[in-house]
């Protein structure tokens, strides 16, 4: 957003020229001045400048103009932008007018013709509306807005990945926000092809793709160059460490992202057990630090693109990427990490993104506010969501399959849980229904020791049950266990020779997989600990055998 507007109508282009000079003059360094040639171009303008996000400071309308006077100008700017000052420039014979338009249109001056000099019979006005206007003036959010419903799934999408990827922006609902339906209007955009975002640069989309967001906001989306030494697939924090390490070393480093850096650790809304945060730190705060310090050693990360195949032609493995470029490197790390499992219950694909998410979800947390939320799942994310949820939902239970959380969650975690007054614990519960037209009203509960159900009202479902490897991409060229985790080092030495691929005398590396040069760390990983602090540790350590390879060893 620049400099707020002085907006000048005239139809006269030889008075229009003169204001706007004087204007130029007076206020030219902190105002930008814009003319219009009549009431209706007025409109336009002052229309156009909303939907860009600029502030109008200030409209000087000549009274005199044909199809629409500066009176009824002004009163229909008073709908489009009700705190700019307003004055009229009229003659001596329109002063009845003028002095009229004060109570019709809320008049705050007006100007009798000719105005020279300026110093005496303009500024002097216009200096005390301006101060008046610069006294209740509070700057414009400049970042990106999106204006959508809360129970869209398209809405959801397009928050999710701007808050992933660390992007500040507004949210204005168009069932309850006036400036929403007004720049919906503006926009001429139908609510079927909502979201509109739009960007602090004033332009705008309907429904962006992620790649489209990506762009405008300044992701990268393409590779620099054709071939690197070392490529990352996947950025957790297992693939992040290894960009760290990986370019700080030397090595011409690509990460390549599908939805955001950080991976699921990225949207955990606290991490309280990583060693040197004694207080903790979000999963969002990680990965920005992680990612700025990737960048400043190096290395290129782009997003949001995935791996779709790889190819092996030696002494290269081809990346081939989701836009349908492809990527050459002399060693890869595959740090996919894994996905969370669909809830198989009637009602739940539905309604999905309408009041029901898989993961963190922490962008839909203010929408909980006062309302009763649940969260599906026993580890150690799921306990994280449900203690962030609980700041603003009026109840959170968490739902667990088993008899209890001891297994599958740190101690830690269980005694913050115990604590809070707002968290209830559902065990041997399952959710075997979700219900709701267009977003979820109410969940369907199962007793398993009993085998009775029972319906709660619920405004939001976040589901955090089990895990997929995000490994199918790699087809049969790396082996992979029955579960699709990728098997590496020993674990494919106990399994004997041959592996499909290998093609050296020696045993793979520790995190090396079945084709040489390909390396995996984090949660894809066969037998792996679904910890951050053991994903960073191999990726880090993963860049040593990269060196190793790539130095013949």
């Amino acid at each position: 957003m620049g400099h707020p507007v002085l907006l000048t109508v005239d139809d006269d282009p030889a008075v229009s020229a003169a204001i706007a000079r004087d204007l130029r003059s007076g206020y030219g360094d902190r105002y930008r001045i814009v003319r219009a040639d009549s009431g209706k171009a007025a409109v336009e303008a002052i229309e156009a400048l909303i939907l860009r996000g600029d502030v109008v400071a200030l409209i000087l309308a000549d009274q005199r103009m044909p199809g629409m006077t500066g009176v009824e100008l002004l009163a229909k700017a008073r709908g489009l932008v009700p705190d700019a000052k307003r004055v009229l420039l009229t003659a001596y014979a329109d002063t009845d007018a003028a002095i009229h338009a004060i109570n019709e249109v809320r008049l705050d001056h007006y100007l009798m013709k000719p105005w020279d000099p300026p110093e005496e019979n303009l500024y002097p006005v216009l200096n005390d509306l301006l101060e008046d206007w610069q006294a209740n003036y509070r700057p414009p959010f400049e970042g990106v807005t999106v204006v959508g419903y809360r129970w869209s799934a398209p809405s959801h999408r397009v928050k999710d990945f701007l808050s992933r990827n660390l992007i500040p922006y507004r949210w204005l609902d168009v069932e309850d926000d006036d400036e929403a339906r007004t720049l919906l209007d503006l926009a001429e955009v139908d609510a079927a092809d909502l979201p509109l975002v739009r960007f602090p640069d004033g332009s705008h989309v309907a429904n962006p793709t992620t790649v489209d967001l990506a762009e405008r906001i300044g992701l990268r989306t393409r590779a620099e160059l054709p071939s690197y030494d070392f490529v990352i697939v996947g950025g957790g924090p297992a693939g992040l460490a290894g960009a760290v390490y990986g370019a700080s070393e030397g090595l011409s480093t690509l990460l390549v992202e599908g939805e955001a850096p950080g991976g699921q650790a990225g949207t955990s809304s606290r991490i309280e057990n990583y060693l040197g945060f004694p207080s903790g730190l979000s999963g969002g705060d990680l990965s920005r630090r992680a990612v700025a310090q990737a960048r400043r050693f190096g290395a290129e990360i782009l997003t949001p693109l995935t791996a779709t195949g790889i190819t092996v032609q030696d002494p290269y493995r081809i990346v081939h990427l989701s836009d349908g470029s492809q990527v050459a490197c002399r060693a890869m790390l595959v740090a996919t990490g894994v996905a969370y499992r669909t809830l198989d219950a009637p009602g739940i694909d539905r309604l999905a993104g309408s009041g029901v998410y898989y993961g963190a979800a922490i962008t839909e947390a203010l929408s909980a506010r006062d309302q009763d939320v649940f969260v599906v799942g026993g580890g150690n994310s799921a306990g994280q969501a449900a203690m962030y949820l609980a700041r603003y939902a009026r109840s959170v239970t968490l739902v667990v399959r088993g008899p209890s959380l001891t297994d599958s969650m740190s101690h830690y975690l269980i005694r913050q849980l115990d604590a809070e007054e707002a968290i209830h614990l559902a065990v041997n519960t399952r959710v075997t229904g979700a219900h709701g037209e267009d977003h979820l009203e109410a969940l369907t509960l199962r007793d398993s020791e009993s085998g009775t159900e029972r319906v709660v009202g619920a405004a939001a479902l976040f589901i955090f049950i089990g895990a997929a490897p995000k490994t199918d991409w790699l087809g049969d060229t790396v082996e992979r266990d029955e579960r699709g985790f990728l098997l590496s080092g020993i674990d494919l030495v106990r399994r004997g020779r041959p592996w499909r691929g290998w093609t050296l005398e020696r045993d793979p590396f520790w995190l090396e997989c079945s084709v040489p040069g390909v390396f995996t760390a984090g949660d894809v990983r066969h037998r792996s600990i679904k910890r951050v602090a053991s994903a960073v540790g191999e990726g880090s350590m993963a860049v040593q055998f990269v060196h190793q390879h790539l130095g013949g060893g």
